[in-house]
């Protein structure tokens, strides 16, 4: 496949979902990069009561197997399936509104004030918004300024 990796993620999403979600699985996020020189896709996905390794050896096995017959790709990857861990990262309109409350990390496009990153407490999403406290005050957030948010763990 000579595509993009963003047109990649979306071919791989619509053939995968299905899969998951009928064996109970939430698909969280997928990443296609090339890391020392090979192509690597990594697929995280979750359910209510937790992913164990068996969950994803046999995802990663159903999975490589349909993606494999479907031929999306024309060179050699590493398929990599596992679960998002405590520090996830929050991408859905879902993912956002459950993590109300919670310890985030927002990192943007571009740097406002010369930062890029900043960590707080959800404190709403609204309208493509987040709206994150830190200290004393409320920072709103439009998600097309956000390069990415995950959770931070908190022990």
């Amino acid at each position: 496949m000579t595509e993009t990796p963003d047109a990649t993620i979306l071919v791989v999403t619509r053939l995968i979902e299905p899969i998951l979600e009928e064996a109970g699985f939430e698909l969280v996020d997928i990443e296609y990069l090339s890391k020392h020189g090979r192509w690597v896709l990594r697929i995280y996905m979750d359910r209510n009561n937790g992913v164990t390794i068996d969950d994803c050896a046999w995802m990663s096995g159903e999975i490589g197997d349909r993606i494999d017959l479907k031929e999306i790709f024309q060179h050699e990857y590493v398929l990599e399936v596992s679960s998002p861990g405590p520090n996830r990262r929050l991408r859905k309109d879902r993912d956002f509104l459950n993590a109300v409350g919670k310890k985030v990390k927002v990192k943007l496009v571009s740097p406002v004030k010369g930062r890029r990153n900043f960590t707080g407490y959800l404190q709403g999403f609204r309208d493509k918004t987040l709206y994150l406290e830190m200290e004393d005050y409320v920072v709103p957030f439009c998600l097309p300024d956000v390069e990415k948010v995950n959770l931070v763990y908190e022990f």
